[in-house]
């Protein structure tokens, strides 16, 4: 399992390194368009569009990265005054809830992604398909998944072994992701 772990941890920060990027190009870009607005007047025909193909890049690339830093929202207050057996429990029951919920979202997005391509959608000005960015985020879910499986079975290795477990959740789940993408290096 540390070796999955490893993997899926791994996986998220070079598709969170590239979602940096794409901010970063984004962020480029615009500035760019407005000193060729501002000093030549001849601004970049479909800056509009690039920036939103990047955001959805930026956005679907990072999911799985927030997700093994649990840098979403999460209320502990009551949480952390269970048994760590029972906290195990919750964790299972929430992230198995995540998996399926995420899988199907990217199982459906990839669906999406298929009729749009299929269809020969484009973008009304660059003429760009919008096929590739929409299998882009369809990958961003998946690799999500791939990180609520990887806390999933943490969460069960806590339920059915609850010695092994002595630290809160959170923190075992990343340093548990941490140290396998130590052996991965």
């Amino acid at each position: 399992m540390l070796k999955f772990t490893g993997l899926v941890t791994g996986l998220s920060r070079i598709l969170d390194k590239i979602a940096g990027l794409c901010m970063v190009l984004s962020m480029l870009l615009v500035v760019v368009n407005i000193l060729l607005r501002a000093l030549f007047n001849r601004p970049i025909l479909g800056v509009y569009e690039y920036v939103i193909f990047l955001t959805l890049a930026t956005i679907g690339l990072s999911l799985a990265h927030c997700a093994i830093q649990n840098g979403h929202i999460a209320v502990s207050f009551v949480f952390d005054r269970l048994p760590l057996k029972i906290q195990g429990l919750v964790d299972l029951v929430i992230n198995a809830a995540g998996l399926l919920f995420w899988g199907l979202c990217a199982w459906q997005v990839g669906i999406y992604a298929h009729g749009t391509a299929a269809s020969g959608v484009v973008a009304s000005t660059t003429q760009i398909p919008l096929y590739p960015f929409i299998y882009l985020v369809a990958f961003g879910l998946l690799a999500l998944g791939l990180v609520l499986l990887a806390k999933t079975m943490e969460a069960g290795q806590r339920v059915w072994q609850p010695k092994a477990a002595n630290l809160s959740p959170g923190v075992k789940t990343v340093q548990s992701m941490q140290k396998a993408a130590a052996l991965n290096k």
